[in-house]
């Protein structure tokens, strides 16, 4: 073996080593921000403490999770709008937000507004009028 063969294979596995090290690195980083976010989305704690600050927010037709979560964010009642669809998402009160005008604090959860936004829904498979007396559905006719 020559030494330019000897050089040649040397550079050949320090390339090789650096570009595994960078993979294993970036997998590790990757890997630990997925679990994180992941976490987040059932563990998410409120932006305040204690008694917060009561924010009233104005939620319009059509409702969009996307749209509230942004309005959200951008008033400081939570803080990822993205993470807000998520939840939206595998919570029970998906699909039910209704529009309306909420005063929401900064220490209530996500679900906790969820909650809220989503109390007038009516249950599935239910209708609009159920739940009615008899003298209000005749007034609705």
């Amino acid at each position: 073996m020559s030494i330019k063969e000897v050089i040649g294979s040397t550079f050949e596995l320090i390339v090789k080593a650096a570009f595994l090290i960078f993979a294993i690195t970036y997998i590790i980083k990757a890997a630990t921000s997925a679990y994180e976010y992941g976490y987040r989305v059932f563990t998410e704690e409120p932006i305040s403490q204690g008694e917060g600050r009561t924010i009233s927010v104005s939620v319009e037709e059509p409702v969009s999770a996307k749209d509230v979560g942004k309005m959200l964010e951008e008033r400081g009642l939570i803080r990822d709008a993205n993470l807000f669809v998520i939840q939206e998402l595998l919570s029970e009160n998906h699909n039910k937000i209704q529009p309306g005008i909420y005063d929401l604090s900064t220490a209530m959860t996500t679900e906790e507004m969820l909650s809220v936004m989503s109390a007038d829904a009516p249950e599935e498979g239910e209708d609009a009028d159920a739940g009615q007396t008899p003298e209000a559905e005749e007034a609705t006719q």
